[in-house]
């Protein structure tokens, strides 16, 4: 008699085969699920390994516009970075994932979920708040954590040993001495070697881009357009045009593949409390980042940006990158986000070049908050300088204030 049934999150790899054949030998009927979120992956493979090591069945979900549309591009809209450098491809994929896993759960009558997250990553927490959130009565079932399993598999050659004895096939090509993590917005690569954060990345980790210095000589042309904030076209000099969400995205991807754009190697802070080094390549991503800050000062009320800047994109990346997604907090800085980018509207020329992506001109025809006369050194016409003397002095009214208070305690501005 089954002790449940559990719906597995399978990749395919050692760690995940391994968990499922464990699960079965447990005495569990396993469903396996696999998101496809644009990654280069062989699914018929993935499917028909999972079938031959006992899985009840593989559900395989195309979830390639549900990522793009309500992730990605809301991550532009409000220009969500982490730490100052992240932009969050994996975080970003990991909701429409965890909610899809739920959803075929559901339909399969899962009473338990399972996952090969490391004890030590943020996924672990990603996925399980989100299943708390999706399905509050479900069970969860983390392999790494459990005591049994820990101690029966202490590394790779205990995952191979148990490969070679239960018929699990592993690849005969060599393993690579660092993790990946893919999906369309990025790769990551972690772990082996990269856990030394001063050994620099070699060359043959980046998939996808082309090593800023082997990209072509020539920059190369291409127009972004935004509607409230969405990249909704974009257009090349060799006159290709994708309007289609994911095409778009994918377009964007391969001109910052092509020209090496994306790339980051950083030491980060992950939200259980340790640092982690991580390196990441997010082409089409970083592009229409660019694209759409460098719009907003044309087209974005200054007092709304600076609300959204220090509220929104801090408050919105954050809880991306700490798996609070599905959470009333992320609701309502959506809406914030979505209210701030109503007349986020116009187009954005860019040059890509040698690794680096430039903003060559911007323009609006019907956001546009720019006046050349009013900013133009020759026009007194709308703005008069005198009127300048009134708002320094009003403006000095607490400075002058607070020097004097300074100069009453003896501790002058003017000593450092």
């Amino acid at each position: 008699m089954s002790k449940g049934r559990v719906c597995l999150a399978y990749s395919g790899g050692l760690d995940t085969s391994t968990i499922l054949k464990w699960l079965i030998l447990e005495g569990y009927t396993v469903i396996c699920f696999l998101a496809d979120v644009g990654q280069e992956e062989d699914f018929a493979q993935v499917e028909k390994k999972a079938l031959a090591l006992g899985a009840e069945k593989m559900v395989i979900e195309n979830l390639e516009k549900e990522f793009v549309e309500q992730l990605v591009f809301r991550a532009i809209q409000c220009n969500a970075i982490y730490e100052d450098r992240y932009l969050l491809g994996t975080s970003l994929a990991r909701p429409v994932i965890a909610r899809a896993q739920v959803r075929v759960a559901q339909h399969h009558n899962c009473d338990i979920l399972s996952h090969g997250c490391t004890g030590k990553g943020n996924d672990q927490v990603r996925f399980e708040l989100a299943f708390k959130a999706l399905a509050p009565a479900i069970k969860v079932i983390a392999p790494w954590r459990e005591p049994e399993f820990i101690q029966r598999f202490q590394g790779r050659n205990d995952l191979l040993k148990f490969a070679a004895e239960n018929n699990i096939p592993v690849s005969s090509t060599p393993k690579a001495p660092w993790s990946m993590d893919d999906n369309m917005v990025h790769c990551s690569y972690e772990a082996g070697i990269l856990e030394d954060p001063d050994h620099t990345p070699p060359k043959e980790l980046w998939t996808r881009t082309v090593d800023p210095l082997d990209a072509p000589d020539k920059p190369y042309h291409f127009t972004v357009h935004f509607d409230k904030g969405i990249p909704v076209k974009v257009v090349t000099e060799d006159k290709k045009e994708a309007t289609e969400s994911v095409e778009l995205f994918k377009l964007l991807n391969k001109i910052g593949h092509d020209n090496g754009v994306g790339r980051i190697d950083i030491v980060e802070n992950r939200f259980i409390g340790l640092k982690s080094r991580g390196c990441y390549d997010s082409p089409g991503l970083t592009i229409a980042r660019l694209a759409h800050v460098d719009l907003e000062g044309l087209v974005l009320d200054s007092k709304v940006r600076e609300l959204r800047d220090q509220f929104c994109t801090l408050s919105w990346s954050r809880q991306l990158y700490n798996g609070m997604y599905f959470t009333p907090e992320r609701e309502f800085i959506d809406n914030s986000i979505v209210f701030s980018q109503q007349n986020v509207n116009g187009q954005v020329r860019m040059m890509v070049y040698k690794g680096n992506a430039y903003v060559l001109g911007r323009s609006s025809e019907s956001s546009n908050l720019y006046s050349m006369e009013d900013a133009s050194m020759d026009s007194l016409e709308t703005f008069s300088p005198m009127d300048t003397t009134g708002f320094i002095a009003i403006e000095a009214i607490r400075l002058k204030k607070y020097g004097q208070a300074k100069i009453a305690e003896g501790k002058p501005l003017t000593e450092s």
